[in-house]
C-alpha cells in the first residue's frame, strides 16, 4: 500500500485521479470479498482460506508491477483486496472465537497493536528496500517474503476453533483452606497427586499435555509434572500462580468448557481420584 503511489506514477504514468481509481480498486476488492467470506468459510478451514488469501496476495504483488495498463491493474487490486479482506477478517474471527472471555479484550488490544505497528514499521522499511531497488523489484521480494510466510503455515496453523467450548465453567470445587488468606498471599503452588496404571500411563502424558497448557493459559507462571521415585504409579503435578486471589479467579472465571473436557480427561484415568492441595507461600513479616 505505501509504494502504491509509486506504481502510480512510474509504472502506469497516472495521476492524482489514476492513484485514487486504484486505490478505491482495492478498497472495492476488500467490500466484495467481505460480501463473499461467509460462502467461503462455509466450505473451507480457517487455515486453508488464510493459505489461499495469502496466495492470491503474493501473486497480486508482482502482477501489479508488469501489466501494462490501467485496467489489468485494477483487475489485480480488486483480487488482492479480496485476498487482504479474507486474511484479516479470517484472522480476527479466530482469534475472537479462541480467546476465552476472561483476556478477550486485552489480546485483542495486543493484536490490533501487532497488526497496524507492523503496518506502519514495514511501509517504512518497504521504502527503504524500494530506494535502492526500484519499485517493481521490491515487489517481487516483497512477494517472495509473503511465499516464505505461507510456508509457516504448516509449521504453525491457527487452532481450529469450531469445536472448541470458550464459555466459563465453574468447574473446579472451592477450596477449602483451615485459615484466612489475603488475597495478596502467594505465590500459591497449586499440587495435585495422580495413580496411573502402567497401561494407561500413555494416554495420561499426552492429556497432561493439553492440560499443562489450560494451566498456563487461565494464569499459571511455572507448571511441572513429576514422577515419585518412592510410591509406584504415582504422579504429582505442579503449577504456580501469582496470588490468591489470582487463584481464585482461575476457579470461577478462568475455566471453559474445553479446559473441563481436558481435565476430566485427565482425571478419568487416575484411581482413586486426584487430589488437590493449595500451599501458599508464608510471609515471614507476619
Amino acid at each position: 500500500w505505501a509504494l502504491l503511489p509509486l506504481v502510480a506514477t512510474q509504472r502506469l504514468h497516472l495521476g492524482a485521479e489514476g492513484y485514487g481509481l486504484l486505490l478505491g480498486s482495492l478498497g472495492g476488492g476488500a467490500i466484495g470479498g467481505a460480501l463473499l467470506l461467509p460462502r467461503f468459510r462455509a466450505r473451507v478451514s480457517a487455515n486453508s482460506l488464510i493459505a489461499a488469501a495469502s496466495a492470491v496476495y503474493a501473486v497480486a504483488l508482482p502482477l501489479l508491477v508488469v501489466v501494462p495498463n490501467t485496467v489489468l491493474a485494477v483487475i489485480v487490486l480488486l483480487s488482492a483486496g479480496a485476498a487482504w479482506i479474507a486474511f484479516l477478517s479470517d484472522v480476527n474471527a479466530e482469534l475472537q472465537l479462541f480467546l476465552p472471555a476472561w483476556v478477550r479484550g486485552r489480546g485483542m488490544s495486543v493484536y490490533q497493536m501487532v497488526l497496524f505497528g507492523a503496518q506502519a514499521i514495514g511501509s517504512l522499511l518497504w521504502g527503504v528496500v524500494a530506494e535502492p531497488l526500484g519499485v517493481t523489484i521490491t515487489f517481487f521480494v516483497a512477494a517472495v517474503v509473503l511465499l516464505g510466510g505461507l510456508a509457516t503455515i504448516r509449521l504453525w496453523p491457527l487452532t481450529e476453533t469450531a469445536a472448541m467450548d470458550r464459555r466459563a465453567q465453574a468447574f473446579w470445587p472451592e477450596p477449602a483452606l483451615v485459615f484466612d488468606a489475603r488475597p495478596d498471599a502467594g505465590p500459591v503452588l497449586v499440587e495435585t497427586v495422580y495413580t496411573i496404571a502402567p497401561e494407561k500411563e500413555h494416554a495420561f502424558l499426552d492429556a497432561m499435555n493439553q492440560l499443562r497448557l489450560s494451566r498456563l493459559r487461565t494464569g499459571a507462571t511455572q507448571w511441572g509434572l513429576f514422577r515419585d521415585g518412592e510410591v509406584a504409579h504415582r504422579f504429582v503435578e505442579e503449577f504456580v500462580v501469582p496470588s490468591w486471589d489470582e487463584h481464585l479467579r482461575q476457579h470461577r472465571y478462568r475455566i471453559t468448557g474445553t479446559d473441563r473436557d481436558y481435565e476430566e480427561q485427565v482425571n478419568s484415568l487416575s484411581d482413586p481420584p486426584p487430589e488437590t492441595s493449595h500451599l501458599i507461600a508464608v510471609d515471614e513479616s507476619e
